[in-house]
């Protein structure tokens, strides 16, 4: 793949662009007592948004794509939060990830959350891929947020680097 074909973003990038998130969130007063992070794409992201949300990180751990980047038919669970009901029931839970690609993943995570009885539950990404999507947002999920909408090419995050000094160059 070229580079005219990948999307670069800079930490600086990334943190200016959870801000805007963030703000977004506070002007619609969405007052969350949880933030879920999606990983491992979705844990930077929820740690900055908790500078300016400031509530406890839940991480929930889903593979959708395999070691080749090829999407699998349908996410894999491979971490999940302990006492999940306990943690979730009648909580407002904001859902963090950092794209919206497919919405395949977004929608597993979200409908095995609303299995445990939240309040509600809100969505927040920083870059949504403007593109036909295989997986939807389920009805009962009225809010969500994205920092920046995309055309549909890859995204190549800071925290994936192996060189940061190169990276986009």
């Amino acid at each position: 793949m070229s580079s005219e074909e990948k999307i670069f973003f800079t930490y600086n990038d990334i943190h200016n662009t959870i801000q805007k998130v963030a703000q977004q969130i506070k002007q619609d007063g969405y007052d969350p007592d949880v933030i879920v992070a999606i990983g491992t794409g979705g844990f930077i992201p929820a740690r900055i948004i908790k500078t300016y949300i400031n509530k406890p990180i839940l991480t929930v751990g889903l593979k959708l794509y395999d070691e080749n980047n090829i999407p699998k038919k349908s996410p894999e669970k491979i971490q999940w939060i302990d006492e999940v009901e306990k943690k979730l029931k009648g909580k407002k839970v904001l859902l963090v990830d950092e794209v919206d690609d497919s919405r395949v993943t977004l929608e597993y995570c979200l409908r095995e959350l609303m299995s445990d009885a939240p309040a509600e539950i809100a969505v927040a990404v920083l870059h949504n891929k403007n593109k036909e999507k295989r997986g939807s947002i389920p009805a009962e999920i009225t809010r969500y947020w994205v920092g920046e909408e995309l055309e549909d090419k890859w995204i190549c995050y800071p925290w994936d680097a192996i060189d940061i000094n190169s990276h986009g160059t």
